[in-house]
């Protein structure tokens, strides 16, 4: 009886589970599409390094100021509306992008669009734990965290196949046509609880700031990001321009490093039972510090090698990394914290570190902003050891009671 009634619980929630983690698929895709198609759009508008690699700190900045200021938003138009706005429109803006023939107008386009996809987040979350059963958000979650690991895969093979019919610009178009379409049908056929979000409050963060390990654990995240974002933003223009690799096969190669990231996610979980957080964040950040500094250094198929390694090793980060950020200070201030580190380690992450890469790049060291982003996540080897949770053993929280 219990089963039937958890099985009817998560078939009254397929449709509005449907459109949160496809609505969420394509947040992801639209903001990490510049990266494939990087290489043609420096072509097309005769771009430098540091100007393309500008586009994902402009995208990261409006990303971190809306996921931020969300729940002032859905504080006034609760969330379902939050959620349908950011989807039309970052779609809207998304589609004028791709057709701004100036720096200067794609700078502020990317920007908005970043800012559009921000809101989405926290009422996402919020709407989709409501809408389920507290006993299946387990596996509703996990279905929803699908979603960014699938884009990663599938946003550079969508590109290329686009890049056959039509150009660039007209990627942005189609991109958000069906992120516009998506907001519209989530808005007319899902039916969900809707309710109002929270506006933050900085009080709330004060007792956070004095706790040195909730400022360890944002430098933490924000290596973790560059890890994986930051490096997948410049990638496939490093094989194009440094390494001499088409553009097509660039994006096949960085396609197929992502497939095995799916198993992976739900592998180190279990990894994490066993060695715990700590050994496990450390071992990540040096497996991928390390590999990152290789792709910096190597060539042919050991660069190959190294760039199939990376993302395996790098999104093995998340998971105990979020479950150390909830064991940093007290119930209350969990969700402050995530509220907190999480923008600011897209920014740094996301925007800052494809920025300085991009900058090396047009002083002709694009090789050398690999390295350097490598060291820096290396180094972060060593920030676990200083971490103290608010009750632990071994990394985990105390649950004897």
């Amino acid at each position: 009886m219990k089963n039937q009634q958890t099985s009817h619980d998560l078939k009254s929630a397929y449709l509005p589970l449907f459109f949160l983690t496809a609505i969420f698929f394509m947040n992801f895709t639209i903001r990490i599409s510049i990266s494939p198609l990087m290489p043609t759009i420096l072509t097309d508008m005769r771009l430098t390094g540091d100007q393309a690699g500008s586009f994902f700190l402009f995208s990261a900045t409006g990303y971190c100021i809306a996921v931020f200021f969300s729940g002032v938003v859905s504080a006034r138009i609760m969330h379902r509306n939050t959620i349908v706005l950011s989807a039309v429109g970052t779609g809207l803006v998304f589609m004028f992008t791709g057709f701004c023939h100036s720096l200067s107008g794609m700078r502020l386009g990317i920007f908005l669009a970043g800012m559009g996809a921000g809101l989405y987040l926290s009422s996402g979350i919020a709407v989709l734990t409501a809408t389920i059963s507290r006993k299946n958000w387990g596996k509703a979650l996990g279905i929803h965290e699908l979603a960014p690991n699938l884009s990663f895969l599938l946003t550079p093979m969508i590109c290329e196949m686009l890049l056959l019919w039509m150009s660039w610009r007209y990627v942005f178009f189609i991109l958000g046509g069906v992120y516009i379409l998506l907001g519209w049908s989530f808005s007319r056929f899902s039916t969900i609880r809707d309710f109002p979000g929270e506006a933050p409050k900085l009080k709330s963060f004060y007792p956070l700031a004095a706790i040195p390990s909730f400022w360890w654990m944002m430098l933490l995240f924000s290596l973790g990001v560059s890890g994986t974002l930051g490096i997948y933003s410049m990638l496939p223009l490093y094989l194009v321009n440094e390494h001499g690799i088409a553009q097509t096969q660039a994006n096949t190669f960085v396609t197929l490093s992502r497939v095995a990231t799916l198993p992976m996610t739900l592998a180190i979980g279990w990894i994490t039972d066993r060695l715990g957080l700590k050994p496990v964040i450390t071992a990540v950040l040096m497996l991928s510090g390390i590999l990152v500094i290789l792709i910096g250094i190597f060539s042919g198929r050991l660069l190959l090698a190294a760039i199939f390694c990376q993302p395996v090793v790098a999104i093995c980060f998340f998971p105990p990394a979020f479950a150390a950020l909830s064991n940093i200070g007290s119930s209350q201030t969990r969700n402050v914290a995530v509220s907190f580190t999480i923008p600011a380690a897209f920014l740094v992450g996301g925007g800052v570190i494809p920025g300085m890469i991009g900058m090396l790049s047009e002083n002709g060291y694009f090789s050398a902003g690999f390295v350097v982003t490598g060291i820096l996540i290396l180094s972060g080897a060593i920030l676990p050891g200083f971490l103290k949770f608010s009750s632990q053993e071994d990394g985990y929280p105390d649950e004897s009671g």
